[in-house]
């Protein structure tokens, strides 16, 4: 014997089928932190560069303004990740209130889910291409040695 009505039981179904998403909410909170980091980073590196001394680069070494060019590179690709996490952040959220929706309004809204939560994977997929993307530019950058 049920002794809850429908409606209670519909809300914790909503409730159970929210937490996946709201899981994966805090991978890309982690993410997202990490891409601030890196770019709040790179930020820093060009204003030190910039505000330094012009000091003519020495053969072999590279030019400021190269170094400069690479960094502004750097901070495009993090920039575009950190948009497209942040954009699969909130069509996840979108997923968490359509399921509530669902339940609430006794609604058929899966397909919307389905739409979402495939939006949300595609840009979290791009965020993820791009944060590679600056990694691999990063870890290609010459590092220089004083004196070597």
């Amino acid at each position: 014997m049920d002794l809850l009505p429908e409606h209670i039981t519909d809300v914790t179904h909503a409730i159970q089928l929210a937490l996946a998403p709201v899981f994966l909410l805090t991978g890309i909170a982690g993410l997202l932190n990490v891409m601030t980091n890196r770019l709040a980073r790179i930020v820093d590196r060009a204003r030190a560069l910039g505000e330094g001394p012009i000091v003519p680069a020495l053969p072999g070494q590279e030019s400021l303004r190269i170094r400069l060019q690479r960094l502004e590179l750097r901070r495009h690709f993090t920039s575009i990740a950190i948009t497209a996490c942040t954009i699969a952040a909130l069509l996840l959220c979108m997923v968490v209130a359509t399921l509530f929706f669902e339940a609430m309004l006794d609604a058929r809204l899966s397909g919307v889910v389905g739409v979402l939560f495939t939006g949300s994977t595609l840009a979290l997929v791009v965020g993820l291409a791009y944060f590679l993307r600056e990694v691999h530019l990063a870890t290609r950058t010459r590092i220089e040695v004083p004196g070597a």
